[in-house]
């Protein structure tokens, strides 16, 4: 490991300022909304997060073994593996691995590294999120904006990208209440309409529920 006063030295210095290690950050990224992985071109696993631990153990579309990725196919095995080279000589991918049941798993593959011979480049795994607005988020806006139960329930909603009438024929109501609720939420968050609330919402830090086994 590089002994980090270098990098204080080469900041003071006015050089190139290069990243700190920095304590606690895999905690941090256990707390995002989707998956984190680092693997090296042969497919070895490296490090993965909370969510991405948890998709992996339960092998829905991926996991692992004896140390390594796998998939149910071998056409997505060999998907994958390609874009692991590919990361591996700097090069992004966007793959979509299959499920044998269930939706399919989309991954950005992107270097991760310097590359300069001290240390190989290895793939970034980001796998996409499993929804647009996670509860824990939801929650989180709601309780800012003071949002009661029913219109926390109703924004959840319309964030799957249902219309109000179907909102409405989700919750068993008449549509003229789910209109009331749009009109209340508008208001209390400051929002021009149901596409700027549920833009908002999208783009909310992605914070996820702290409810998965840890899976080494």
């Amino acid at each position: 490991m590089e002994d980090t006063r270098q990098f204080a030295g080469a900041a003071g210095a006015g050089t190139d300022m290069r990243w700190m290690p920095a304590p606690g950050l895999d905690l941090v990224l256990d707390e995002l909304a989707y998956g984190i992985a680092i693997a090296k071109a042969d497919g070895e696993v490296v490090h993965a997060n909370q969510v991405a631990r948890h998709e992996l153990a339960s092998q829905r579309v991926l996991w692992v073994q004896q140390g390594r990725l796998q998939t149910h196919m071998v056409a997505d095995g060999r998907v994958l593996a390609d874009a692991l080279v590919r990361a591996a000589s700097g090069k992004r991918s966007l793959v979509t691995i299959s499920a044998p049941k269930g939706t399919p798993l989309t991954l950005a593959l992107v270097p991760v590294g310097r590359g300069n011979g001290a240390q190989p480049v290895q793939a970034g795994l980001l796998f996409a999120r499993a929804s647009v607005c996670e509860s824990l988020m939801l929650c989180f806006f709601a309780r800012t904006h003071s949002l009661t139960p029913a219109e926390e329930t109703v924004l959840s909603i319309l964030c799957q990208g249902y219309s109000a009438p179907q909102t409405a024929r989700q919750l068993k109501v008449a549509v003229s209440t789910v209109r009331s609720h749009v009109r209340s939420l508008c208001a209390k968050t400051r929002s021009s309409g149901v596409r700027e609330l549920v833009s908002r919402v999208a783009m909310l830090p992605p914070i996820a529920p702290a409810v998965f086994d840890s899976v080494h």
